[in-house]
């Protein structure tokens, strides 16, 4: 879409950020605030309280200003937010979007927000699609093409020679993935089929991708790219909590065996948990954003019409292995906007660089507020 279309009409000095409730909601529209940003959330109904009651914005005791939304749109559906009428709201509000997963999750076509969202998206408006395996172009590539390493990727069940992580798709959730391991084709199967037929997975299992498994430590590298200063910056690091298998590995060994006979493994992401990785991994950690983000700004017209690559938050998901005596770091995962997990604050490398740590949702407030500032704003929309 053109970024001049798309604000006309709009009053600069007068905007407000916008979010779907849910995902990084919250800490999006706290961040807002700290610029003195106005800010609206599009709750869906049966879940709009956390957004309508508990962090609406209100005056506390002693005049002291309580909460971070100041205005909800209550809707049946996410999808509805493409209704002509809540896009006509928006607009009068002057509202710049910052899009999170959900926009992903929860939209039987995403292309419907690429091409009918007449509302300016904070970020890359067509790069979210490319975090999933199923596009013909997708994350996978994208990581190749930065040269960033992998987890090996077996094309067919047929070449496994050794320990695989197969992204079954959960059949209740399909957004969620169910994740079983096998050592070997046979294993492949079995496993697959025993979890089709108790409708833990999807029919279609055959096709989901079967990774290596990587044995390391768990880390979330979120970076913050600046399309104002062409400067990449490491806003934090975190782990994801997953359940039930953060309650599983709480258990001794021999508990463990005893209830997952009894129980089926689940890794769905219920929160992140604030890590930190060694200064000597700091390097390392840069130089796999730059590579990410300089891959972004070299991807065809089709991909990215913008031809601005990433803009804003992303995230590089992986662990840290160690291999003969050193370290390395291998991406698994991909996050094209806002990763959900606001503890990245609690980490000190933006302290480190401004002072006082940064959640990822001040960092967007802090460059929103500079593009108002310098007339920059088609810069860092989409």
């Amino acid at each position: 879409m053109d970024t001049n279309a798309l604000l006309s009409g709009y009053d600069l000095t007068k905007l407000t950020v916008g979010v779907l409730g849910g995902h990084s909601a919250l800490d999006v529209s706290h961040g807002a605030k700290q610029w003195d940003f106005s800010t609206l959330c599009v709750a869906r109904k049966g879940r709009e309280k956390t957004y309508t009651k508990y962090f609406k914005s209100r005056e506390g005791d002693g005049g002291v200003a309580k909460g971070s939304i100041d205005e909800v749109i209550t809707v049946d559906q996410f999808p509805d937010i493409l209704k002509e009428e809540v896009q006509e709201k928006l607009r009068k509000l002057n509202t710049i979007f910052v899009h999170n997963r959900y926009f992903w999750v929860y939209f039987d076509d995403f292309k419907k927000v690429e091409n009918d969202f007449n509302v300016p998206i904070f970020g890359s408006r067509t790069l979210l699609k490319l975090e999933e395996r199923d596009q013909p172009y997708n994350q996978y590539h994208l990581l190749r093409d930065a040269g960033i390493r992998t987890p090996k990727i077996f094309a067919k069940p047929e070449e496994i020679d050794r320990p695989v992580l197969v992204k079954a798709s959960e059949a209740h959730r399909g957004y969620e993935r169910a994740f079983f391991l096998a050592k070997d084709r046979q294993e492949w199967e079995s496993l697959g089929s025993q979890l089709e037929n108790t409708g833990k997975v999807t029919a279609g299992w055959r096709t989901a991708p079967i990774e290596e498994l990587i044995i390391g430590a768990p880390v979330n590298f979120n970076y913050f790219y600046s399309a104002l200063t062409g400067e990449l910056e490491l806003m934090g690091t975190d782990t994801r909590r997953q359940t039930n298998l953060d309650g599983v590995l709480r258990l001794p060994s021999a508990q463990q065996a005893q209830v997952l006979s009894r129980i089926p493994l689940k890794m769905i992401e219920t929160g992140h948990i604030a890590c930190t990785v060694k200064e000597s991994l700091l390097e390392k950690a840069f130089e796999m954003g730059e590579k990410f983000v300089a891959a972004t700004q070299k991807l065809p017209k089709e991909l990215d019409p913008s031809g601005k690559g990433i803009i804003g938050p992303f995230a590089l998901q992986g662990a840290v292995v160690a291999e003969e005596g050193k370290e390395d770091i291998v991406i698994f995962d991909v996050s094209l906007r806002i990763p959900g997990s606001p503890g990245t604050a609690a980490t000190p490398y933006s302290g480190y660089l401004y002072g006082q740590s940064l959640s990822v949702g001040e960092r967007v407030g802090m460059e929103l507020r500079k593009a108002v500032e310098e007339g920059a704003v088609e810069k860092i929309i989409t």
